[in-house]
């Protein structure tokens, strides 16, 4: 099997779980050494999964698999967290997905200002904070992968009349810090193109059921609006590996791998079996 990311150095938040995990865990698959970020570092007695346990999972790949623990809502833990990374792993990061994100859902007429500010420092000012702090490096040696999980919530609603899906007006503060992510995704390709170092966004486009999904959504949503966790890390690996004119892009993960002919394989890189892939 041709490992694809042999000797990249990546950085993956919101791997404890999720889509973060399957990300890292994928690019581990095909050779690279990854920085596991989240604030979750072993097992947690409410929360699924950990950055304990994504590590002891990767490390069968043999790629190197550093961690640093950071509540990326916290201005000075996440100003660290690019550099433990760096001096964790080795050198310049090469891919960054920030993946981590805040999604609190609550009646927008009754939205405290606390919820807010913590949704947007997880959504918008992390991400941001964290591309600023790799950009340097990746513009000193010539490339660099960005990719940043963006989200179908940034849809605005049509009418009126307005047919609300659930959770519906909830998701409004998530979708705008959302269409946020996007429109600095978008500004930071346009800045850096020329430079080698590619920013794009990729949302699902049908719910990828990990774990925090299934407690806020899982009741609600049919088959037919799931898509599973290998499309969804099918198409933000092949981000961390497109060419250099591909930048500044909003993109829908079943579009990509539509658009571009991608065959859909396992976290460990493997190919899927038919009964697999449904």
């Amino acid at each position: 099997m041709t490992r694809r990311f042999e000797g990249r150095r990546a950085l993956v938040t919101g791997s404890s779980r999720g889509i973060g995990a399957g990300v890292a865990e994928r690019l581990a698959a095909e050779g690279a050494d990854v920085v596991l970020v989240a604030r979750t570092l072993g097992a947690h007695a409410t929360l699924l999964g950990s950055l304990e346990e994504t590590a002891a999972r990767i490390a069968k790949y043999g790629t190197k698999v550093e961690i640093v623990v950071a509540d990326l809502t916290d201005e000075q833990q996440r100003d660290t967290v690019v550099p433990q990374a760096i001096e964790k792993i080795g050198g310049t990061i090469d891919i960054l997905v920030n993946n981590a994100a805040a999604a609190i859902y609550a009646p927008l007429s009754e939205y405290p200002l606390r919820r807010r500010r913590v949704v947007f420092e997880a959504n918008v000012h992390a991400p941001l904070d964290l591309m600023q702090a790799v950009i340097p490096g990746m513009v000193a040696q010539g490339f660099g992968w960005i990719v940043n999980v963006s989200s179908g919530t940034t849809k605005q609603w049509q009418g009126p009349p307005f047919t609300l899906i659930e959770p519906g007006t909830a998701m409004t503060v998530y979708g705008a810090s959302k269409s946020a992510l996007n429109r600095i995704s978008n500004g930071m390709g346009a800045e850096l193109y020329g430079a080698g170092v590619r920013v794009n966004t990729i949302e699902p486009r049908a719910a990828v059921l990990s774990e925090g999904a299934r407690v806020l959504v899982g009741e609600t949503i049919r088959p037919d609006q799931v898509e599973s966790m290998e499309q969804m890390v099918e198409a933000v690996t092949a981000l961390c590996d497109c060419d250099t004119e591909f930048t500044a892009q909003s993109c829908v993960s079943l579009d990509l791998i539509d658009d571009w002919s991608l065959i859909v394989r396992g976290l460990d890189a493997a190919e899927l079996r038919n009964e697999e892939m449904t």
